[in-house]
């Protein structure tokens, strides 16, 4: 399929991308003779050296003619490529995963855990999958962001709302980031598998959809939502500087609970509670 081959995220894809974004003094390798490099970033032959393997092993990693590498190697190839974190991971996906998974479950949400979001009465508060929908929210949530409700299942998408809803640049201070960020959770997401067809439908209309988007993606760019900074824009609340937690809910759904917080008695903290106040049942 067409679409499938949008999501390009084999183990010899990443590596390439990755090579060509260091350069010899980022890697710690003696400065270039005089003269323009015939390529982008690292040679294959650097990494090779980097990494301790031979230079026609490494090739037929790039190539996908190798078999799987061993830890070790993985380990070194994280190191020579300087890959933080959630890099590391997305490349031991990549160089481990099995068989592909085609079949498409419908999104079950356990009960509990939608109390849970509902309980917090006093902070936004969601849940959302490893392609980012939405697939459950608070009141404040929904005032903050977006009125959930009023989209159909499909479009309540993050990824969608982001960049294929102009609004989206008012809501997010920072869209810039947000985007460079939800590119980076999508590619998480295709590193573990990349030919679901929940994945590969998203991955295809934000690529027909968004400029930006297709821009983005070719960067190969991985992220994982853990915590940090967030700021929303309100047309009545004005900026809210809030900090967000998220919670990787157990299971194989992949299910991640976020939740945003002010310190109390900030500016940000009162935005919140005027929000909270304009809700048909005002919280506490």
């Amino acid at each position: 399929m067409v679409e499938s081959r949008l999501i390009d995220d084999s183990l010899g894809s990443y590596l390439r991308t990755r090579r060509s974004q260091l350069t010899p003094q980022d890697a710690a390798l003696p400065s270039p003779a005089t003269g323009r490099r015939r390529v982008p970033g690292l040679r294959r032959e650097e990494v090779a050296e980097l990494v301790g393997v031979s230079i026609d092993y490494y090739v037929r990693l790039e190539q996908g003619r190798a078999d799987r590498p061993s830890d070790a190697v993985l380990e070194a190839l994280s190191r020579a490529l300087r890959l933080g974190p959630a890099e590391r991971t997305h490349l031991f996906d990549l160089a481990r995963r099995g068989r592909p998974h085609r079949a498409e479950r419908p999104e079950v949400l356990r009960p509990g855990l939608t109390r849970v979001v509902d309980a917090f009465t006093t902070t936004p508060a969601m849940v959302m999958n490893a392609y980012t929908d939405v697939l459950a929210w608070n009141p404040l949530a929904a005032a903050l962001i977006c009125d959930f409700a009023g989209l159909t299942a499909q479009e309540r998408n993050m990824a969608r709302l982001i960049f294929l809803d102009p609004a989206s640049r008012e809501v997010h201070v920072d869209w810039d980031r947000a985007a460079h960020d939800t590119v980076g959770i999508l590619r998480m997401a295709a590193g573990r598998q990349p030919h679901q067809p929940a994945l590969v439908r998203l991955v295809g209309e934000l690529s027909l959809g968004s400029e930006t988007f297709r821009r983005m993606w070719a960067t190969h760019h991985v992220h994982e939502k853990t915590h940090g900074p967030k700021a929303f824009r309100h047309p009545l609340a004005g900026e809210l500087a809030l900090q967000y937690e998220s919670f990787h809910v157990p299971g194989r759904a992949r299910h991640t609970l976020v939740v945003y917080t002010a310190p109390a008695g900030s500016p940000a903290a009162e935005a919140l509670n005027f929000l909270g106040s304009m809700l048909p049942h005002p919280p506490g």
